[in-house]
């Protein structure tokens, strides 16, 4: 992986969601956001059984589900600040105040998906090939569930008392953070550099786990299965799995 395209790819899929909520119809926007979460659900998903943990326990550790289930509760925890914007729930009231505790959430979320990814870039900086083949999964993973976050995020924005100018560098402010965690990762910031990386993988596999479930779980309307989300999530873990 090219680290400018990893960082560029990053940031600019957050600035997509902008783009989204300034140009599309009120309308369409909910539809689109949850289209796009079913599409990610459903990759994620299937990374996350495919690639990360049998990897996980081929390195023979084995404490790695109670990780898992940290990650998990760790985005149970997270979710209770952000309201579950992670999954597509915005809750729009106009001239709200700035939502502080949802965009640290979301935040510290990005960063600790971003540490792994810059292990993964740490390692393939130094021996110029990727140890186990994820970080391509990984990146796009974190892209496909980027974008409706910051759809959902940006939307949330511009019905607050903020200026346009002001939610647009609060939503920038949102797109470094998973940056930040891929430069911890990289360099082993002391941050988390006390965690084996692959405590860390283990922790965003089950952060991953169970925005995924969420996502799936809710894409039924009134116990009525939509086909268009469905069928969103179906090609999600059709892709995930032709890119193993």
């Amino acid at each position: 992986m090219d680290p400018i395209l990893v960082f560029s790819s990053l940031i600019l899929s957050v600035v997509a969601g902008g783009f989204f909520v300034s140009y599309l119809h009120k309308s369409n926007k909910a539809q689109i956001i949850k289209i796009l979460l079913a599409f990610s659900g459903g990759f994620l998903l299937s990374i996350a059984f495919n690639h990360f943990i049998p990897e996980l326990y081929e390195d023979g550790n084995d404490s790695i589900g109670m990780y898992i289930l940290l990650g998990f509760l760790v985005q149970l925890l997270l979710e209770f600040f952000s309201g579950g914007i992670e999954h597509g729930h915005v809750h729009v009231h106009e001239g709200q105040k700035m939502p502080w505790g949802l965009f640290i959430s979301l935040s510290v979320h990005s960063v600790l998906e971003g540490i792994p990814l810059g292990n993964e870039l740490n390692h393939t900086l130094i021996s110029s090939e990727l140890h186990h083949e994820h970080g391509n999964s990984l990146l796009m993973g974190i892209l496909f569930h980027q974008m409706p976050v910051s759809i959902a995020l940006m939307t949330l924005l511009v019905h607050t008392k903020l200026k346009t100018r002001e939610a647009w560098f609060i939503l920038m402010l949102f797109g470094i953070m998973t940056p930040m965690g891929v430069v911890i990762g990289i360099f082993d910031l002391p941050i988390l550099s006390f965690l084996d990386p692959h405590v860390i993988l283990a922790i965003v596999v089950g952060m991953f786990l169970h925005i995924s479930t969420t996502i799936i779980f809710e894409t039924s309307e009134n116990h009525r299965v939509n086909l268009l989300k469905l069928g969103a999530v179906i090609l999600g873990l059709v892709l995930a799995l032709i890119m193993n």
